[in-house]
């Protein structure tokens, strides 16, 4: 059963977007659009009717705030805007391309003539290098948890799968205990869009998830299908769990920056590019159907790989 409280992500919507949302989302389900995603493109959505209601600038807004249908080009470009100025770019860009869908939804519905979204420009966004994490920053995660029984054995083998396979957060947090294979050391991950894959792991990670696994027979959730435990309580330890505990390790460890699960997706990205690895593996490994993808990835491993070739011609350094 869905945990996405659809009740709540419409609270103080006018029934008429909440009964749309609702619809919506039923629509998603029966596409078997992953909680993540259902939840990021009724968001998008629930914040653009509440923005409507209490921030538009726009003398005609009212009636759009009532009615999504009512909604037109210069509203959601003011939204946008807004987005921008409140959140950042990145997130405009999220939300456009979120309420792209919503839109196509009351197409499809035919309860629009056309898209409010036609000729609405995506956000520019900046072109940043992607941080990777350092060997010894990982190291030094590894060795704080030495000592720490159940969770310390937990959290090595999390940050070990991350590290060696890639994987998304939603990946690695979703795994069952079924999904793990020590004999043939490989994890089965199901990705984006309900694409599974199955990824090899090396002799340390196989040797921390073992080790793990033995202490999770004796947990009182053993029972239960989730591969990842929390430390107290016979629950299951949920990817959003995942993500602010690693924030307290990295803290605590002293390493700089933030310490999340992309930053070892970016990595393992890094590493294979600056090795020479081929970009069509790479995408199977990653779950990636789209070249871009490699591309905005592995741009920081092309610039090391640059200022690598820079420093070996010496230009300018023979005058």
């Amino acid at each position: 059963m869905s945990k996405l409280d659809i009740t709540k992500l419409t609270v103080d919507l006018s029934g008429v977007w909440a009964g749309f949302l609702r619809d919506w989302d039923r629509t998603l389900r029966a596409a078997n659009h992953p909680e993540t995603t259902r939840y990021n493109y009724l968001i998008a959505a629930a914040q653009l009717g509440r923005y409507l209601a209490e921030h538009s600038p726009d003398p005609d807004a009212e009636e759009a705030a009532d009615d999504p249908c009512a909604v037109t080009r210069a509203h959601v470009e003011s939204f946008q805007a807004w987005m921008i100025d409140t959140r950042s770019a990145s997130t405009a860009l999220n939300k456009h391309k979120c309420l792209q869908q919503f839109f196509k939804f009351l197409l499809g519905e035919q309860e629009i003539t056309r898209s409010p979204m036609e000729r609405v420009p995506q956000p520019k966004t900046p072109r940043k290098l992607i941080p990777v994490i350092r060997d010894e920053d990982t190291r030094s995660l590894l060795d704080s948890l030495k000592g720490k029984g159940f969770a310390g054995l937990r959290d090595e083998a999390i940050i070990r799968v991350l590290a060696n396979t890639g994987a998304r957060l939603s990946e690695v947090g979703n795994l069952h205990v079924d999904d793990v294979d020590l004999a043939t050391e490989s994890v089965h991950y199901r990705g984006k869009g309900a694409k599974d894959r199955r990824v090899r792991f090396g002799p340390k990670t196989a040797r921390a998830l073992s080790r793990y696994l033995r202490a999770r027979t004796k947990h009182t959730g053993a029972h239960l299908p989730h591969l990842w435990l929390a430390d107290r309580g016979g629950r299951r330890l949920e990817p959003n769990g995942i993500k602010i505990r690693l924030k307290r390790l990295g803290a605590a460890a002293g390493v700089a920056g933030t310490v999340h699960a992309h930053r070892w997706r970016h990595t393992f990205a890094h590493e294979w590019k600056l090795a020479g690895g081929d970009t069509g593996d790479l995408m199977l490994l990653l779950g990636w159907t789209s070249e871009d993808m490699p591309r905005h990835y592995g741009a920081s491993a092309a610039a090391e790989r640059a200022q690598q070739t820079q420093a070996r011609l010496g230009i300018g350094e023979r005058v």
